[in-house]
């Protein structure tokens, strides 16, 4: 099984990267650079990563900084801000990075077949 993958979104690659895949959970890190917190998860993401390898998910990066439109139209406030979505549809919110058991419980409720899944 492959690692989930973390990719950039820029404004004109958001609704492909995001609200198009289907049967999979779709992890939206809005990051700035200086963020201590964005610096905290990113270390992590990888180990976080393959920690749930196999899993039916991908992670979109997205710049709030270079990105403002998209921050606006989520209403964001702080980042890191993550959203997490599946088939187009937002499931939910963290807002900051709580540490790796707590992100970990959160993306597995919300995997096709988690927990929340039926939400």
């Amino acid at each position: 099984m492959a690692h989930p993958v973390s990719i950039e979104a820029t404004t004109e690659t958001f609704d492909s990267l995001v609200m198009e895949p289907r049967d999979e959970l779709v992890v939206v890190d809005f990051w700035g650079p200086g963020c201590p917190n964005c610096d905290i998860y990113a270390a992590a993401e990888p180990e976080l990563l393959k920690e749930l390898d196999g899993a039916p998910m991908r992670v979109v990066k997205v710049n709030a900084y270079e990105h403002e439109a998209l921050a606006t139209r989520f209403g964001l406030f702080g980042i890191p801000t993550f959203l997490l979505f599946r088939n187009g549809k937002l499931l939910g919110k963290m807002s900051q990075y709580y540490g790796k058991p707590y992100f970990l419980g959160v993306i597995r409720d919300h995997l096709p077949g988690g927990a929340k899944a039926q939400a």
